[in-house]
């Protein structure tokens, strides 16, 4: 029984031996098989691999292409196209929802992006991603000029943001930190994808704008007394002016100013473009705060200070000041340097003698002015400040070179400019080296050919007063109209007497009308004009009735450390 066994098993074994070698021979020749044919498939690990690899970074002209598409990168949205329901549809509810002062933001930091909502669809599209914060400030600049240059600063960030205005209405802003020098060279926070059109643009176009109505907009009247006349009613309704300037004399109370302005936006509601409501406040000597208002310190006294912090409080409490009274438009700051210390006129309205100094401070004023949503003008192009006459009452001479006013009175202009200045406001001097026949406010010479041509400034030109003596002493002030519409001058103040207002306003049609200015020269100002009114959000809404101590207690801290 035992030898039957034993026999079982060796059979056993010597079967499961050769089954063994059959099976190895078998799996090599499949092996040997494959050898000629190239294996296709791709192992984990190399899959992997691939997604480690760095995606090419996106070029400018990407990024610009699909932004004039309503798109970013890496992202299912359009601007202006797609729901709140869409949205959480593809990306689920978002993980944060940010209330601020222009509406509601969904917050998907997952995705770096950050959307703006209006009427529950997408109107502001906010990327952080690497592939855009990779992107340095001249790199961007180099590629394609801004249209604008804004700035935005608070008590956490400092902001330049560079704006491009793309086709279909779409805006494109690049937001970084703000250069400190001109060396700086910042990568970008965010860019910002918008699309303008609200209920303060221009939804008409100028195009579909009456001749009447265009050179309308071209003049910054003056008014009479302290409350709606019927002088006041006609220049805006049948001459459609585009600002309006107050004046001490015609400023009694914070309530009487406020009552008084929301008159006037009453009687401007049915025209499509908000007026701008100037007045001229620059602290110290020249103020027209009503008594219920503390009136900052003189220019020169925070100079002498050289404080830039203190300058850019100031600005912001001037612009406060005007929001309280519902002026939109502040003619400040000041940047003449007051090089002639005979200077009748300019005196301590300056920032000092120094132009460094008074090229910080003033930029400084001018950012606080625009940071509470106010326009800043700065002024006076090309330079007061080394004048011996007063140009209200006479026309004063600066004997200077080209050469010698770019190394002294366009310093702070200048640099201004590239910081963003929104308005510039032309003096009456005469430079007979740069123009020997007309004064600056009437120069093609400086107004084209310094100011726009050689500093580049593509934003709104407004004259001094027009009814001042250095004005009216030597020209007709309608004739003096044309000849700055024709120098490239955008906005005609005409400070004083109404009844003026509608002298230079059919002089000017007169001169369309007959061919002597171009309806398209007429029409490149009024497009800086409604551009600026638009992107200042300027609106007819009424403003409510006025409480300065909050503000009058930050001018007396200024006032405690100026000297």
């Amino acid at each position: 029984m035992i030898k039957r066994i034993t026999i079982i098993i060796i059979i056993a074994l010597v079967t499961l031996g050769a089954a063994f070698f059959l099976l190895r021979s078998s799996g090599d020749e499949a092996k040997d098989g494959q050898t000629d044919e190239p294996s296709h498939n791709t192992s984990p690990d190399s899959e992997n691999q691939e997604d480690l690899e760095p995606k090419p970074k996106p070029s400018l002209a990407t990024i610009f292409d699909m932004a004039k598409e309503g798109t970013i990168l890496d992202s299912p949205i359009t601007v202006s196209e797609t729901t709140v329901d869409d949205v959480e549809e593809t990306w689920g509810e978002p993980e944060e929802t940010t209330d601020t002062e222009v509406g509601p933001f969904l917050n998907y930091p997952s995705h770096n992006i950050d959307l703006g909502i209006t009427d529950d669809v997408v109107t502001d599209l906010r990327s952080s991603q690497e592939a855009v914060t990779s992107f340095d400030f001249d790199t961007i600049k180099s590629y394609q000029k801004p249209d604008d240059t804004r700035y935005y600063q608070d008590e956490n960030v400092d902001q330049i943001i560079l704006v491009y205005n793309l086709s279909d209405d779409y805006v494109l802003k690049w937001v970084l930190p703000r250069p400190a020098e001109d060396s700086d060279n910042p990568e970008v926070d965010h860019l910002s994808l918008s699309k303008s059109g609200s209920e303060h643009s221009d939804d008409r176009g100028v195009s579909k704008m009456s001749l009447d109505e265009k050179i309308g907009q071209m003049i910054f009247g003056g008014v009479d007394g302290t409350q709606m006349n019927a002088k006041t009613k006609t220049i805006i309704q049948k001459y459609h002016v585009g600002g309006i300037i107050l004046f001490g004399n015609n400023i009694e109370s914070a309530t009487q100013t406020v009552n008084f302005i929301n008159d006037m936006k009453t009687a401007n509601a049915e025209n499509p473009y908000p007026l701008l409501l100037g007045v001229d406040e620059e602290g110290g000597s020249v103020t027209r705060m009503p008594p219920q208002a503390k009136s900052l310190p003189t220019s020169r006294s925070i100079g002498n200070l050289n404080d830039p912090d203190v300058a850019f409080n100031a600005g912001t409490i001037l612009g406060e000041q005007m929001q309280e009274l519902g002026f939109n438009l502040d003619f400040a700051p000041v940047l003449d340097v007051n090089s002639n210390p005979n200077n009748p006129v300019i005196g301590d309205r300056s920032f000092g003698d120094n132009p460094k100094i008074v090229t910080r401070l003033g930029i400084q004023s001018m950012k606080g002015i625009q940071n509470e949503g106010v326009v800043p003008v700065m002024k006076h192009f090309p330079g007061h400040g080394d004048t011996g006459v007063d140009s209200h009452l006479e026309l004063p001479k600066v004997d200077k070179s080209y050469e010698q006013l770019t190394n002294l009175e366009l310093v702070p202009f200048k640099k201004a400019i590239s910081e963003g200045a929104d308005v510039s406001m032309i003096a009456h001097i005469l430079l007979p080296q740069i123009d020997g026949n007309y004064p600056a406010s009437m120069s093609r010479e400086v107004i084209t050919g310094m100011l726009r041509e050689d500093l580049n400034f593509d934003g709104v030109v407004i004259t001094d007063d027009l009814t001042m003596g250095a004005i009216t002493d030597h020209y007709n002030i309608a004739d003096a109209a044309v000849q700055t519409v024709k120098a490239g001058g955008d906005l005609l103040l005409v400070a004083h007497n109404p009844d003026l207002v509608a002298t230079v306003f059919n002089k000017l049609k007169a001169a369309v009308e007959s061919g002597e200015i171009s309806e398209d020269r007429i029409d490149e100002s009024v497009e800086r004009i409604t551009q600026l009114k638009a992107k200042y959000q300027l609106s007819g809404e009424k403003t409510p009735a006025p409480n300065f101590q909050p503000i009058n207690e930050k001018v007396e801290a200024i006032l405690q450390k100026v000297p």
